[in-house]
C-alpha cells in the first residue's frame, strides 16, 4: 500500500487558536491536506466528504502518513502516525465516477 507523507509545519497558523495551552491540528486542516494530496495523486477533484472519524489528536511536529483506496465513486483514506502507525483519522471522500 502506498503512503503519502503529509506535512503540517509546527508554525501553522491554526495552532495559535487550537488550543493555546495544548495545540493540536484541527480536523479541518487534516481533511484539507488529505483532500489536496489525494487530488494531486489521482489527478481528479474530490466532490464531497462522505464520512470522517478522528481517533487521536495530532500534535505539532508529529508526522502523519496518508493511505488510500480508490473505488468507483469514492476514495477511502486513513491517516497514521509515521512513528508507530497509530490510526489518527479515517474517512471517505466522494469523486466523480471513472
Amino acid at each position: 500500500m502506498n503512503r503519502i507523507a503529509l506535512h503540517i509545519p509546527a508554525d501553522h497558523p491554526a495552532f495559535e487558536g487550537h488550543f493555546p495551552s495544548r495545540p493540536i491540528v484541527p480536523g479541518v486542516v487534516l481533511l484539507a491536506l488529505t483532500q489536496q494530496a489525494l487530488e494531486a495523486q489521482l489527478g481528479q477533484p474530490m466532490t464531497g466528504l462522505a464520512s470522517a472519524k478522528f481517533l487521536r489528536p495530532l500534535a505539532p511536529g508529529e508526522a502523519v502518513l496518508l493511505a488510500h483506496t480508490v473505488t468507483d465513486t469514492g476514495v477511502g483514506f486513513s491517516l497514521h502516525l509515521a512513528a508507530d502507525d497509530t490510526l489518527v483519522a479515517s474517512g471517505r471522500f466522494l469523486r466523480a465516477p471513472a
